[in-house]
């Protein structure tokens, strides 16, 4: 057979994936937040769709039936109002017998708190024409930084000195320590060693207190010598901090001549200290997780499964207003453009609903494989893998993992991610039923908690106890592996810690 280019004519049949489709697998693994802020972009850019409030309560309802409580109109037009009508700032605090700054300290110099919360003109509010949002001047977070260089600005008179001390700011930890070497500050800024050194020795007094130190040990001088309490004795001991962490107390005290009894007032004033100064300055703001889905008894003693509505965004097809434009639309690109509007929202809309119905599916088939769990705690965990979830629900691995991924359900046992509920299995010793990771995790606490201070478990021993007891066929490894994870010492660490609990 003559080998040369040729033309043939082939069957096939194949799976690609559209845009669309890959969007609408990407909003399986998105959570409550991001999708919001995903509809939120759709709702902009799409003319043809709008939120869904039919669920939502009338706001004017309680004022129509007679409800003191004032619309939302009414109220922005009242605090406007106010606004208008106060006086100066000085006339103000005069009525009120305090100064100015006490009241007002970010508007000091001012001639009045109308002419600082005026609006430029073109920027009023949507809610009234007249007043300013006042959560416009809500006040940001103080840094660490600008804390710090509020304070040195006063310390330091020399360009230099402040150049040096603004490296230092810049190499600070979440902590407050010192990161980098001061050598390597020294090359950085060409200087001398000793001069960064003198400048780090003036600002390791500012606030807080321990800020600017190099290790835990000098931030606990700096402040134990603000305290004045930084004497030979307690120098010695925070020389010989890696002692006290290994609890080798005994060895602690010969080494710094001090008796059970100073030592223990010295570790009292230790333990009023801060061995993390900077954490008082710690950004971001704390959210708090809203669960995706609701598990719940019913009466009948099964469980209820029920999303959380208020976290699903709803929108739909404006489809009035897209009959009042398709008929004013003449050109072609014009009736192009809506259609693929069209299409978006009844995408969107479809996806919303598909994504929504999965979770509560994948959920309904957790809820009933770990049933257990559910009724007795994590002690009847039990072992479940992506796999058993998706051969009952006839769904693929990688959706069940893209469901499960950022969503969180409230149980009678707590809040919960649903990638908790999949562990790995232990083997049972008997020939039972496998044991779930978290299970063996739970029992391992459950012991060591429970362990005499006189007769401290090793890991061999909880091995054993696992084994005779409970039919898990965990070796010692396993329970040391565990072990670390949840954060508890060896044996010989507690057996120390548990004997100076005794003392």
């Amino acid at each position: 057979m003559a080998i040369g280019p040729r033309l043939d004519i082939r069957q096939s049949q194949t799976l690609a994936l559209t845009p669309q489709l890959m969007q609408s697998i990407k909003l399986l693994q998105l959570s409550h937040t991001e999708l919001s802020q995903f509809v939120e972009d759709e709702l902009l850019r799409n003319p043809l769709l709008e939120r869904d409030d039919s669920g939502d309560g009338d706001p004017d309802e309680g004022a129509r039936d007679g409800d003191a409580t004032p619309r939302r109109e009414e109220y922005d037009i009242e605090v406007s109002s106010r606004a208008d009508n106060l006086g100066s700032a000085v006339s103000v605090a005069e009525d009120m017998d305090t100064d100015v700054a006490n009241l007002y300290p970010e508007q000091v110099g001012q001639d009045s708190l109308s002419q600082s919360l005026a609006w430029p003109e073109g920027k009023h509010t949507s809610g009234s024409q007249d007043g300013a949002d006042f959560e416009q001047f809500a006040a940001g977070s103080k840094t660490l930084n600008d804390h710090l260089i509020e304070q040195i600005s006063l310390i330091l008179k020399h360009p230099g000195d402040m150049l040096i001390a603004s490296a230092l700011i810049e190499n600070l930890n979440e902590m407050g320590y010192v990161d980098a070497p001061l050598d390597q500050i020294a090359d950085q800024l060409g200087t001398e060693l000793g001069h960064v050194e003198a400048v780090l020795e003036a600002i390791q007094g500012c606030d807080p207190l321990g800020i600017f130190a190099r290790d835990l040990s000098e931030c606990l001088s700096i402040q134990l010598r603000e305290r004045d309490r930084l004497d030979p004795m307690m120098q010695a001991l925070l020389a010989n901090l890696d002692l006290l962490a290994a609890h080798k107390i005994t060895e602690l005290q010969k080494l710094i001549g001090a008796d059970a009894e100073d030592l223990g007032d010295m570790l009292a004033e230790i333990r009023r200290l801060d061995p993390r100064p900077g954490r008082a300055f710690e950004g971001g703001n704390v959210q708090a997780i809203v669960p995706d889905v609701f598990i719940r008894q019913g009466n009948n003693k099964e469980w209820v499964i029920e999303l959380n509505q208020e976290v699903l965004p709803k929108v739909l097809v404006n489809r009035t207003y897209l009959a009042s434009v398709s008929a004013s639309a003449k050109k072609g690109e014009d009736k192009t453009y809506l259609s693929e509007c069209l299409q978006t929202a009844n995408w969107l809309t479809k996806s919303l609903d598909q994504r929504a119905q999965t979770i509560l599916k994948v959920t309904k088939e957790i809820a009933r494989q770990q049933d257990g769990f559910l009724h007795h705690g994590v002690s009847h965990l039990k072992p479940m893998t992506l796999k058993m979830v998706a051969e009952e629900i006839e769904m693929h691995e990688s959706t069940i993992s893209r469901v499960t991924s950022n969503k969180y359900v409230s149980t009678p046992r707590g809040l919960f991610e649903l990638k908790y509920f999949f562990t790995s299995a232990i083997h049972s010793a008997s020939g039972a039923a496998d044991h779930s990771a978290e299970a063996v995790k739970y029992r391992i606490k459950q012991l060591i908690d429970a362990e005499d201070p006189k007769k401290i478990l090793s890991d061999d021993k909880i091995a054993a106890i696992l084994n005779k007891e409970q039919s898990m066929d965990v070796a010692r490894r396993t329970v040391a592996k565990y072990r670390e994870a949840m954060g508890i010492a060896s044996s010989v660490m507690r057996r120390r810690q548990k004997r100076e609990l005794v003392r």
